[in-house]
């Protein structure tokens, strides 16, 4: 599978995004699927995860009540709805997934991913 994201973008404090996650080579809708993102010097930190099997959303506390994921099966797109932005948000944001299911208590770790986009920068002006 490839995933290709994109919506990235320069916003003002308070702003929105929504970035886009499309796959190729195969349908992702039995994959489990996550949000990361990364600043330079930091590890790649959690933002959100979607499990497969009844599409239940997990957010970090960093952005719950602000950020939405998504996913459109019949566009194989992944999708993170970003409003009330702030300039701590900014980071490069990458999508993630894994084929089958992730045990909630992993669901937040990187390393439970086994395939990754390129990212696309978000950059959050104050």
């Amino acid at each position: 599978v490839q995933l290709q994201a994109s919506g990235g973008g320069l916003v003002q404090a308070g702003g929105s995004l929504k970035l886009s996650c499309a796959a190729f080579g195969r349908t992702i809708s039995r994959d489990s699927m996550g949000w990361f993102r990364q600043t330079a010097g930091k590890e790649r930190e959690f933002v959100a995860a979607i499990d497969p099997w009844n599409g239940s959303t997990r957010y970090a506390d960093s952005v719950k009540g602000r950020f939405t994921m998504s996913r459109d099966s019949a566009k194989n797109t992944l999708y993170l709805q970003m409003v009330s932005l702030k300039p701590e948000d900014t980071a490069i944001y990458y999508c993630a997934g894994r084929n089958g299911r992730i045990i909630t208590s992993a669901m937040s770790r990187a390393e439970s991913y086994s395939y990754w986009g390129q990212g696309t920068l978000v950059t959050v002006s104050s």
